[in-house]
């Protein structure tokens, strides 16, 4: 593990391989730790860095954090790449991730050159929302969901919100399923969820999605439930000449449930 002093911050980060730079940028209670079931495969032949996001581990967090923002951790990503000197990147994000790697493409495309989002996390304003009467309000991956997670944890169960997180976005389960590493990640950063409950997330638009000039590929899961899934397909059709890549028998932990099909899929578009 490394550090790089980023806005003030000491940000962590994973670093090996040589080549063009992928970076790897983490959701929801996650960590750099996150992505050690792809860091052999996409590090082969080019340099892959993964840094955690302000206030996650090694990091703290309290419940209110005025610095956990999607805006602050949307700047300290620019900050990061700048200061390393990697640019453009290659930009691979992951859920909440997704969403941050989204605004940084749109906000400084020159330092990214190809981008993959995994199940962008986020809430789709009235030009996106879907009008064939899909569940876009109320659905595991949306505010009220994380709201009702963090609700459980400031009561002092944290096992109880984790969970309820977990099992919304990855189905029934999915809590039980986990190797202890990863529920250990997901109990190191529990404090996060609090602070993102306020974070000032902005719903994705349609006029964004169609100004995003960087070639992208949206990848899922298959078996994922509620939002997420909705808006992956809104995005990727607004995204000009986006792509599409559907991992079989996964949901949305689908780079850790199918390693080698999400590997494939970042490959083949990295190296097209």
């Amino acid at each position: 593990m490394k550090t790089l002093r980023v806005n003030g911050d000491d940000m962590a980060y994973v670093d090996i391989g040589v080549g063009k730079a992928l970076v790897c940028v983490h959701g929801s209670l996650n960590d750099f730790r996150a992505w050690m079931p792809v860091l052999k495969p996409l590090s082969s032949g080019r340099r892959l860095i993964a840094p955690s996001l302000r206030h996650y581990f090694p990091g703290s967090c309290r419940a209110e954090e005025p610095t956990f923002t999607m805006a602050q951790h949307v700047e300290d990503m620019i900050a990061f790449i700048e200061v390393l000197g990697v640019g453009p990147v290659d930009l691979l994000g992951h859920s909440r991730g997704g969403h941050l790697s989204f605004r940084l493409a749109l906000k400084r495309p020159d330092l990214v050159d190809r981008l993959i989002l995994a199940e962008p996390g986020g809430t789709l304003d009235d030009t996106l929302m879907p009008r064939d009467g899909s569940d876009a309000t109320t659905a595991a991956g949306t505010r009220a969901h994380a709201a009702m997670s963090a609700e459980k944890i400031a009561a002092g169960d944290l096992e109880g919100g984790l969970r309820a997180f977990i099992e919304g976005i990855n189905g029934q389960g999915a809590w039980d399923r986990l190797p202890a590493a990863d529920r250990q990640m997901r109990e190191d950063n529990a404090t996060t969820l609090l602070a993102q409950v306020n974070e000032g997330r902005l719903p994705f638009r349609r006029a964004d999605a169609e100004a995003l000039d960087r070639p992208t590929l949206f990848i899922g899961g298959s078996d994922t439930p509620g939002l997420l899934p909705v808006v992956l397909r809104a995005l990727a059709a607004h995204v000009p000449g986006a792509g599409t890549a559907i991992i079989p028998d996964a949901s949305h932990s689908m780079f850790r449930q199918q390693p080698k099909a999400f590997c494939d899929a970042v490959l083949a578009f990295l190296d097209g």
